[in-house]
């Protein structure tokens, strides 16, 4: 039914739930094993709120709970068809996307992070993206290496798979 002959509520409702599409990376997709399992498991979970949404029975709130669950939906799909999981790296002797890299800069600090693909990026859980200004120094790079990455530098310590 068109929003015309429905109460002006309505009309408002439809237009203040008119989520713009999240915004998708222009970088390639890649994604590790547990980062593709990763979305796949985000995926349900917006396939399953937006399902939840649909069952309420007042339109406005229903418009208002599927809202953000369709953007949701829309972008996980698109990320699932775009993702290119890229195999576990080889333990060699330089930083690959994959590789748990340990690293230390020069005001004494040790940090260790897996570099991911963007989506599951965390860099409060060790993982960083592999286009964040980090991974991308650090990529190529072998153990006992010397970075420049802002007004610092990083030395590689050690290299992970």
């Amino acid at each position: 039914m068109s929003v015309a002959f429905t109460r002006e509520e309505s009309a408002e409702t439809a237009a203040e739930v008119g989520l713009p599409d999240r915004p998708v990376s222009p970088y390639p997709n890649l994604v590790t094993a547990s980062g593709l399992r990763a979305l796949g498991a985000a995926m349900a979970v917006a396939r399953a709120a937006y399902d939840a949404a649909q069952q309420i029975e007042d339109v406005n709130e229903r418009r208002r709970a599927a809202a953000p669950a369709y953007r949701d939906l829309r972008y996980f799909a698109e990320r699932l068809r775009s993702a290119q999981l890229v195999a576990p790296p080889a333990l060699g002797d330089t930083v690959a996307f994959g590789n748990r890299v340990t690293f230390s800069r020069d005001d004494g600090r040790r940090q260790v992070f897996r570099i991911v693909g963007e989506d599951e990026a965390d860099p409060r859980n060790e993982s960083i993206s592999y286009v964040s200004p980090v991974a991308r120094a650090l990529i190529g790079k072998a153990v006992g290496d010397v970075v420049v990455l802002g007004d610092g530098e990083i030395e590689v310590l050690a290299i992970a798979e």
